[in-house]
């Protein structure tokens, strides 16, 4: 299906029906839109797994309604708490993905003024609650595609910062590069109403609380974080994809990264994401044909300390031994020289 997980379609969604799909998580992962990196991290499909389940279900358990069905162990559909051991699939109601075209260069929307229900929203939704080293919004701000009173601020950020009120950004999802829009652009292409928007942007509020309050049981601190969204068959508005994981969130722990962050931090030092940035500035849809270099692989000692921090986040989270490894905090004193 993509570069992190693959696709097992059950029964094909149609115009006004959902239909079923289970998805894979795989140990691939990926970082700046390149696609799938050249390390397979170890069990980070069981971890990401684990914790999306656990995330879904917290969701349900407080009135948002999510695409989920359950995990599947031994071909059976079971919560999270039924099964035995640490697996990497989750069945769900599988949505439409509508693709914009390409023309002209451009991506044309057109197909979501004709189609009402039962798809992926074509938006990811942005939760910030810092504004962390690396944050797109200072490399925004400095650009000038993004104003402070755009995010509600009325003095430039620093990096680190603490938010008083949570940002909710919103930028495009079936671009080949992800794209921030302006919240009136992004009503636009997906032609969503105002109360949609609100709607969407309260949800986005309420699932922050939620991996925020439960993060911080292990002592992480919530700093930014994607979901995804779609609707049903009734135009009903679910939480779909994956949800609260170190793929899809950036958590910190005593200031350093409990995230896929720490391979963007390694990755932001090399000669490959310098020809990558300079190349998406030659063609914002086909930039990758401008890299002549394949990414490095990962420093084994780093490789492993990743593997094990994905393992002891699920353990964590759930508060359940799902792997043999050790505490978090341990992990990560252990890479503070690669930060």
């Amino acid at each position: 299906m993509g570069s992190v997980k693959d696709l097992i379609l059950l029964k094909n969604p149609e115009k006004g029906n959902p239909g079923r799909g289970r998805f894979i998580f795989s140990d691939r992962y990926s970082v700046f839109d390149w696609g799938e990196m050249p390390d397979h991290i170890q069990d980070k499909g069981k971890s990401i797994c684990i914790s999306t389940a656990y995330f879904f279900e917290k969701l349900e358990e407080n009135g948002i309604k999510t695409h989920y069905l359950g995990v599947v162990e031994d071909g059976v559909t079971k919560k999270l708490n039924e099964i035995k051991n640490p697996i990497n699939v989750i069945e769900f109601k599988m949505l439409r993905v509508l693709k914009p075209q390409i023309k002209n260069n451009n991506y044309d929307y057109s197909i979501y003024k004709e189609e009402k229900v039962n798809f992926l929203i074509p938006l990811e939704v942005i939760y910030r609650n810092y504004l962390p080293e690396g944050s797109s919004i200072f490399k925004r701000l400095k650009e000038g595609s993004l104003k402070l009173e755009d995010i509600g601020l009325k003095e430039n950020p620093i990096p680190g910062q603490k938010l008083e009120k949570p940002i909710i950004d919103i930028s495009t999802k079936l671009e080949v590069s992800d794209r921030y829009l302006k919240w009136e652009e992004a009503k636009e292409i997906a032609n969503l109403t105002d109360n949609e928007i609100e709607e969407i942007k309260n949800k986005a509020l309420k699932i922050n609380e939620i991996i925020t309050k439960e993060v911080e049981k292990i002592g992480l601190i919530n700093e930014d974080g994607k979901i995804e969204f779609g609707f049903d068959e009734n135009r009903n508005l679910v939480v779909i994809d994956a949800v609260g994981t170190l793929d899809e969130c950036r958590f910190t722990f005593e200031g350093l990264p409990v995230s896929k962050e720490i391979a963007r931090i390694y990755y932001r030092k090399t000669e490959w994401y310098e020809k990558l940035e300079k190349a998406k500035k030659i063609d914002k849809i086909e930039w990758k044909k401008y890299v002549d270099i394949n990414p490095p692989k990962l420093p084994e000692e780093l490789f492993i300390s990743i593997s094990n921090i994905y393992k002891s986040y699920a353990n964590e989270l759930t508060r359940r031994r799902w792997f043999e490894v050790p505490p978090l905090k341990e992990v990560l004193m252990g890479i503070k020289k690669y930060l």
